[in-house]
Parts: structure tokens; C-alpha cells; sequence
């Protein structure tokens, strides 16, 4: 007995994105890092199911669960405004397996300076190719733009390990650990401005109601930059602040001494435990699709929008990235 599709919009969300919980439990799905492992030839069948049923020619015979794997598949792998195919250490979905191996490495060898800067380096080169991977694609950045992004963000990053490790020497120990966190947090806040700042510069593009577009709006491009930098602060903090914690007592005990080999594989898994959870909480702080009322926007983006209107629009809507 063939399923009856009639009325089945695949772009709707599953849940209402209008809340917290919402938000968490669409991302806990699409951010499963179980996509990953997704053969080509998978995520290829997937965009076409997706594409096939937004036109309503889906094959006989399909399934809801079918078109919900696929719209799975689809929004963990490709970008949801230009539908290209995003590189795989770029996507949310490889933040658990990416980002645990890089904190627990980073929360592990903080007391060398060689590996601080390794490690920050490290952690910066993978920040950039998942902000590049996830920004609002319309509005474009140069290999300049993104090369200064970088260095800079890697630099802040290192010089604010380096400068916090010389101040905390006399500190106690638990003070060194959570050095790579406040590393991480700075270079955040430089990041992801950085390399989004055509969108600060030219403005994002803002649609109505309709999804039809209106215009390009710098305070909406702010907005939407502040809430990614507060996400992915929120996502790491929890390990990067609590798991020092656990590390300072347990490397304290006879038994965890006598393997100290084992110290950094274990921060690894337990950075993975906090990560499982925090990934789906961070993305989910704020909608996606952001609702900002028209009274925020600039001067001139009013006055076209009652030029175009007749009135002003209540809300204007756009896309933050991630």
C-alpha cells in the first residue's frame, strides 16, 4: 500500500523551530555524525528525492520515512541556500568527531608552548573551514578576505594562549587548563566577523514573508553574526570548562598515574560525550531563520519596503548561517 504523499511539503520542518526544544531536536537529527560515514552516491539519491519532491514527481511506491531520511541526509551535506555539496570537515554534522579529537588535544597538551601554538593553529584552521562552509553564501568573500580572516583569527588565538600561559605560571594548575578555552572564545569573537565581514560591509540579504528578497541589511548581518559567535562559544564551553575540572582530579589518583599515556585518548572521548549534546544545544540557541522586526533596519531598507509595500512589512526574515 503506497503512502499518500498529498499535502507532504519536504521543506516543512519536523518540529516547530519557533522553540528551544524545536530547534534542538532538528539539529540533534541532522547534525547526527552517523551522516558523515554517508556514502556520494547516498547524498546524490538524497538531493534528488529532495528535489523531486518539492516538484511532487516523487517515484511510486516512496515512502514518508524515505523522504525524511533523504531531507536528513540532504540539510546535513548541502548548503541550504545555494544546494551545492559541502566539503566534509566543513559540515556541523563532522563537529563531534572533529571537534573532540582537537579540544581533547588542545585541554591535553597545554603546557609546552610548541604545543599550544600547534594546537590553536590547528583548532583555527578547522574553525575557518567550517565558518567558510556554513556563511550565508550570498554574500560572497574573496581568497583575500579569507587569508586575512585566517591569519588573524590564528594569531589572535595563539598570542591570547601564549600571553595567558605566561600570566597564569604561578597560578593553580586548574588556571593553565582552561587557558585553551579562553584561546578558543577569543579567536571566536575574531573568527567568524572576520570571515563573514562582507555580509557586515555590503549587508544580508533579507526576504519577506513570501521568501521573496527585499534587500541587504548591515544590522540584520550583525545580528545574525552575533548569535553564530554566542553558538559556538556556548557549544565548546561546557567541555572546555568542565573536563579540566575532571582531568585535575582524576590525573590525581594512583591508577590514573601509573597510565598517563592514557590521559589524552580519555579527554578525547569525554569532549566527545560533552560534544554530542552541546552541538544540537549551541546551533538551536537561536532560529535559523531569523525574524527581525523592519523598525531595526536602516532608514533607506524602510522606505523601500513602503515604496514596494504600501505599508511597512512587520517583520523581515533571513538566513544567519551556522
Amino acid at each position: 500500500m503506497e503512502a499518500d504523499l498529498t499535502g507532504f511539503n519536504i521543506d516543512a520542518p519536523r518540529w516547530d523551530q519557533r522553540t528551544f526544544l524545536g530547534r534542538v531536536k532538528h539539529f540533534l537529527n541532522i547534525t547526527d555524525p552517523r551522516t558523515v560515514f554517508v556514502s556520494e552516491q547516498e547524498l546524490d539519491w538524497a538531493k534528488v528525492m529532495v528535489e523531486k519532491s518539492r516538484m511532487g514527481v516523487v517515484p511510486p511506491g516512496t515512502q514518508v520515512e524515505q523522504l525524511l531520511y533523504a531531507k536528513k541526509l540532504y540539510d546535513s551535506a548541502f548548503h541550504p541556500d545555494t544546494g551545492e555539496k559541502m566539503n566534509v570537515i566543513g559540515r556541523m554534522s563532522f563537529q563531534l568527531p572533529g571537534g573532540m579529537i582537537i579540544t581533547g588535544f588542545m585541554l591535553q597538551f597545554y603546557r609546552t608552548m610548541p604545543a599550544v601554538i600547534f594546537w590553536q593553529w590547528v583548532n583555527q584552521s578547522f574553525n575557518a573551514l567550517v565558518n567558510y562552509t556554513n556563511r550565508n553564501a550570498a554574500s560572497p568573500i574573496s581568497v583575500r578576505q579569507m587569508t586575512l580572516s585566517y591569519f588573524t583569527a590564528t594569531t589572535t588565538a595563539v598570542a591570547t594562549a601564549v600571553g595567558m600561559n605566561m600570566l597564569t605560571k604561578k597560578a593553580p594548575p586548574l588556571v593553565g587548563r582552561w587557558v585553551p578555552f579562553a584561546a578558543v572564545a577569543a579567536a571566536n569573537c575574531v573568527n567568524i566577523p572576520m570571515m563573514r565581514q562582507q555580509e557586515l560591509i555590503q549587508g544580508i540579504c533579507v526576504k519577506d514573508r513570501n521568501e521573496n528578497e527585499i534587500g541587504h541589511s548591515r544590522r540584520a548581518a550583525a545580528i545574525g553574526i552575533t548569535q553564530v559567535v554566542i553558538s559556538r562559544i556556548t557549544m565548546s564551553a561546557p567541555g572546555m570548562i568542565l573536563l579540566p575540572v575532571v582531568m585535575e582530579r582524576l590525573e590525581k589518583l594512583h591508577f590514573m598515574q601509573k597510565v598517563k599515556v592514557l590521559h589524552a585518548p580519555l579527554q578525547v572521548m569525554l569532549c566527545g560525550y560533552f560534544l554530542i549534546f552541546m552541538v544540537p544545544v549551541a546551533c538551536g540557541l537561536f532560529p535559523q531563520k531569523c525574524e527581525l522586526p523592519v523598525s531595526y533596519l536602516e532608514p533607506e531598507l524602510q522606505d523601500t519596503i513602503k515604496a514596494k509595500y504600501g505599508e511597512l512589512e512587520p517583520y523581515v526574515y533571513f538566513n544567519k548561517g551556522l
